[in-house]
């Protein structure tokens, strides 16, 4: 959640034409790793919990995607991206090692 909240911070300074654009999915794919997360460790069932899991780690891959093209066009700087682009990594570790254990029980 705290990846999310960085997102909003970040995407409000985006420009009003990117409201559609960039803005709503970059925040849309951030607020998707922590739903995910919370979906598929409500279905109390670790083959569902992993299969969420692993869409959050898609969801990740698509926010990364989203941060490296705001850096491209020039709507964050570097000193911006790769803080955001660090915590990514952060998360994508923690739900790499959390597939595997889930994984592991069925």
């Amino acid at each position: 959640m705290d990846l999310a909240v960085e997102i909003y911070k970040h995407t409000q300074s985006f420009p009003k034409a990117e409201t559609f654009g960039l803005t709503s999915q970059a925040r849309k794919s951030a607020v998707s790793v922590a739903a995910n997360i919370a979906e598929g460790f409500g279905r109390e069932n670790p083959g569902s919990f992993a299969q969420f899991l692993r869409m959050a780690q898609g969801s990740l891959k698509e926010l990364e995607t989203h941060i490296l093209i705001a850096e491209r066009v020039g709507l964050v700087d570097a000193n911006t991206s790769a803080p955001l682009l660090h915590q990514c990594g952060e998360v994508g570790k923690m739900l790499g090692s959390l597939i595997r254990k889930v994984s592991a029980r069925t």
